[in-house]
């Protein structure tokens, strides 16, 4: 089973009674309570509404655009096709969702003529129902082999040799069947062209990611207002999940920490009941039309420490100076230098040591809550107009606390715009 960082949060959480609700995994359901009945809820979530009203999801439109710009991406690279199986980037040229199995289903597009598409016979209908961008579907039965219909595609195509690009999360297997049936070609990876593009958000999708991220801020805050003296983790985290449903958000929800284990990035498998003056944080989000969120929010149940306060303060002042860094034309890596230098200064680090900041200030978020490209020392992708990432770096701090602030920016053509509102302080951490 595939899993993406925040399917295996919910999963993980689940196993250990710090539970995330609200996913889509059969697994996750079972190992976590059941959802709470909507007259139990408390006033705060009950009181939500849908924010869906006017989202507009991506059009056949621009899909073909995607295409189009995918194509003349394999011109400039000498890429005379690239190979999709289901997945994010299959999603963002085609449209279609579609579970993975050990059956091929795939896509193949070609620098020139339409997209081809390679299905079990046996699901042959069920596939022209969904596809909407081209006409060719070649099938196979199950005693035949599908890496020849590839290798007819390609060939039907005009391609005999040169190099084709293979998505990153094509699985081995099916790369391996591919070569072996069509060896006469240089396989490559593919991220030139479908990072290339995804990389860069259209207008339709900048939408889709702010109310997808407001979305989620909206539920954190009415999370917020239900907390109480012995709360478990589960009752937190479901609380979390029934608002993001109640407002619309799909496949919501957070892993939340209390106490010191906040100090784990990721949380810890130890359970956890709420008890006062403990740091809490939650991380997490939602899908709206499949683009992400990711939100994390850091207070204290009761009244905070001068600690608490010092240490929250300097983690606002390096989510600031990482947004400040942010130039266009600036390569990636300056942000992450920009936030660690706060953190570094105020007496941490240096470096990922602890205490301070163990990870990369941010990454890339759209269809995958985690994608192309970071902010991270090394990377000189420079920072250009339709870029989106997190900004949230963390002070870890094991055996006291850890906070981290998150939220999601994009690129305009001025400089970086939040989606969200910043938290404004440890006593008002929503405003």
């Amino acid at each position: 089973m595939c899993l993406d960082r925040r399917a295996f949060i919910r999963l993980s959480a689940g196993a250990t009674g710090a539970a995330l609700l609200g996913g889509s995994s059969a697994q996750a359901q079972n190992m976590t309570s059941a959802p709470t009945a909507p007259a139990a809820l408390p006033e705060s979530i009950r009181a939500l509404r849908r924010m869906t009203d006017g989202v507009a999801p991506i059009t056949l439109d621009e899909r073909r655009a995607r295409i189009t710009r995918a194509q003349q991406l394999m011109a400039e690279h000498k890429i005379g096709a690239i190979y999709l199986e289901p997945g994010s980037s299959f999603h963002y040229f085609t449209g279609i969702r579609w579970s993975n199995s050990e059956r091929m289903f795939a896509v193949v597009i070609p620098a020139t003529g339409e997209p081809a598409y390679v299905c079990p016979k046996f699901e042959e209908e069920r596939a022209r129902e969904l596809i909407k961008l081209g006409r060719d579907v070649r099938t196979w039965e199950e005693d035949e082999s599908p890496y020849k219909r590839v290798a007819e595609i390609f060939h039907d195509r005009g391609l005999r040799t040169g190099r084709i690009g293979m998505e990153e999360r094509v699985r081995f297997f099916l790369f391996d069947g591919i070569r072996r049936e069509a060896p006469a070609f240089d396989y490559v990876s593919a991220d030139p062209v479908t990072a290339g593009c995804r990389m860069f958000k259209s207008p339709a999708e900048i939408a889709l990611l702010k109310r997808s991220n407001e979305i989620a801020l909206a539920a954190y805050r009415a999370t917020w207002l239900t907390v109480r003296e012995g709360m478990p983790q589960p009752e937190f985290a479901g609380n979390c999940a029934a608002a993001i449903a109640a407002l619309g958000g799909a496949e919501g929800g957070i892993f939340c920490s209390f106490g010191k284990f906040t100090a784990f990035p990721h949380g810890s498998i130890t359970p956890q009941v709420l008890q006062e003056g403990d740091v809490v944080l939650m991380d997490g989000g939602c899908t709206l039309d499949g683009y992400q969120s990711d939100i994390t929010r850091t207070f204290v149940f009761g009244r905070p420490t001068q600690r608490q306060r010092d240490i929250w303060n300097i983690e606002r002042e390096a989510q600031d100076a990482a947004f400040a860094a942010v130039k266009i034309g600036a390569p990636c890596e300056n942000v992450d230098a920009a936030a660690r230098a706060v953190i570094t200064k105020a007496g941490f680090g240096p470096d990922y040591r602890l205490p301070g900041l163990p990870h990369r200030t941010g990454h890339g978020i759209g269809l995958d809550y985690h994608e192309w490209t970071n902010f991270v020392r090394g990377n000189r992708t420079p920072i250009q107009p339709g870029m989106c990432f997190s900004d949230e770096p963390t002070i870890a701090i094991y055996g006291e606390f850890g906070i981290r602030l998150e939220d999601c920016l994009h690129i305009t053509e001025h400089g970086p715009e939040f989606f969200t509102p910043q938290s404004p302080s440890l006593d008002q951490p929503f405003g």
